[in-house]
């Protein structure tokens, strides 16, 4: 939060937890993905970067595509000007998240090859990397699952040399991560993006 929000919360406690109440209370009517779409802009507009980044992918998850968010932020121009869009857009290009670059904004979902499955041993986990997109993949007696390589906290890229047996640590804010399963097991709340997969002439391919 702001030193301004800080010091209203501090001194103002009562009336703080009230609003914040109300607050929670009106959005349970809204869709997920509208209430996420108006966070993102609300972080842009207090110029939270920390807020900002951890909402953005939040937004995406619960539905709205990388053309809705941009088109959300830049419906919002006339309330909160061109400075903030430029600053919220500064910090989405450092971000670098696949689906945001220029080339990919407004695609289709389309496969991308992984590589020859047979190069994706059983009960290993394979790091891999395709069109730009960097991958987590295990494979066991009941399939093949391939995941994100970045964090659904504020999608740092999750390094190959974080991956400890099955044990994936994010080194940003140390959430941790089952890569057999994808499902967070420490700090954090949300688990790894998983991507859909097929095998096709003995190929691997994932869907994004």
């Amino acid at each position: 939060m702001s030193d301004a929000l800080n010091y209203l919360v501090k001194t103002r406690p009562e009336a703080m937890q009230a609003y914040f109440k109300f607050l929670k209370e009106t959005g349970k009517s809204l869709d997920p993905k509208i209430r996420m779409l108006i966070t993102v802009i609300t972080k842009v507009a207090t110029q939270t970067e920390k807020g900002f980044r951890q909402y953005l992918p939040r937004a995406l998850d619960a539905g709205a595509t990388p053309g809705e968010i941009m088109d959300a932020i830049l419906h919002a121009f006339p309330a909160l000007g061109l400075a903030k869009i430029v600053w919220a857009i500064d910090i989405l290009l450092d971000m670098d998240i696949p689906e945001f670059r220029a080339e990919n904004l407004g695609a289709e979902k389309r496969w991308h090859a992984l590589g020859p499955a047979e190069r994706i041993a059983k009960g290993q986990v394979t790091y891999c990397d395709s069109d730009g997109r960097s991958l987590f993949v295990y494979r066991d007696a009941a399939g093949i699952r391939v995941y994100d390589s970045r964090c659904p906290h504020q999608v740092t890229n999750i390094p190959h040399l974080a991956l400890q047996g099955f044990r994936l640590t994010c080194p940003k804010h140390r959430w941790e991560f089952d890569a057999r399963t994808g499902e967070c097991i420490a700090k954090g709340d949300r688990p790894l993006k998983r991507f859909e997969d097929k095998l096709e002439n003995g190929t691997l391919y994932a869907r994004w």
